[in-house]
């Protein structure tokens, strides 16, 4: 085997958890390998296009104090920063800011790409090496063999992932990617403890069919506050917010067809 598949670390998966898992061990001076299937969506926002929050954004200030990723790129990439719960005491400010997905995108796989001691390999992660009941590496989708005595598992939905569109339910990490069955095979083999969540993507709507002038209107807060310390200040254009109610109509629509929800069916 190649000595350039040989590494301290091998990171599985290219979402929030894995890049920061990937840069987090690089930075200790651990050759690092991070195995995505697409090199192009790294650091993609599938789900919730946001940074931030309660009891988020204090977690969001922790990974900045060790020098993680997140906080700075998303004072690069947020277009409407908002500290929430202002009307408390400071301990409770929540910072949270709405993120264009390809500014963090682009960001994100900028400072991957020529990071210390990280190598990017496109490839998904089929099973593990077990030697001993010891983690040894992980094997490609083709065969392709990386070994390292310690793997960080970031998979997200992908583990044996579906997908629920109404009834119709589709297998797969996201859509347009296949999910990983031969590794979620594998760690129910091993006898972990195993759980399953769900995520709710939000519609992505189409804002020239959106009546703003009927919307209340919230803008971002004007001395934005960036969620990183090393970043002095925010200069990405900041944009507003619309406002919207459900009304007892929308109610009346969700029961009739509540059926129709994976959640509830």
């Amino acid at each position: 085997m190649s000595e350039m598949n040989q590494f301290d670390v091998i990171v599985v998966g290219g979402g929030h958890a894995g890049c920061e898992a990937a840069a987090a061990a690089a930075r200790t001076g651990a050759r690092t390998a991070l195995v995505t299937h697409k090199r192009a969506t790294i650091g993609e926002m599938s789900c919730n296009p946001a940074i931030g929050g309660l009891g988020k954004g204090h977690l969001v200030r922790e990974i900045d104090a060790l020098d993680g990723l997140m906080g700075r790129l998303a004072d690069k990439a947020g277009i409407q920063f908002r500290m929430l719960n202002r009307s408390k005491g400071p301990a409770v400010w929540g910072p949270r800011s709405q993120i264009d997905r390809k500014l963090y995108r682009d960001a994100m796989q900028a400072e991957l790409a020529d990071y210390p001691n990280l190598t990017i390999i496109e490839d998904g992660a089929e099973d593990l090496i077990v030697e001993d009941e010891h983690v040894a590496g992980v094997i490609g989708l083709k065969g392709e063999i990386y070994r390292a005595p310690s793997v960080v598992i970031t998979t997200g939905t992908f583990l044996k992932g579906i997908i629920h569109i109404g009834a119709k339910r589709i297998p797969a990490g996201r859509v347009g990617e296949a999910p990983a069955i031969g590794l979620s095979d594998r760690l129910y083999g091993l006898g972990l403890p195993m759980g399953r969540l769900k995520t709710g993507t939000p519609a992505r709507l189409d804002g020239r069919t959106i009546a703003w002038d009927r919307l209340e209107m919230q803008p971002a807060d004007e001395s934005p506050i960036p969620f990183s310390y090393l970043t002095d200040a925010i200069t990405v254009p900041q944009v507003q917010c619309g406002i919207t109610w459900t009304t007892p109509e929308t109610h009346a629509i969700i029961a009739e067809n509540i059926e129709q929800s994976a959640v509830y069916s």
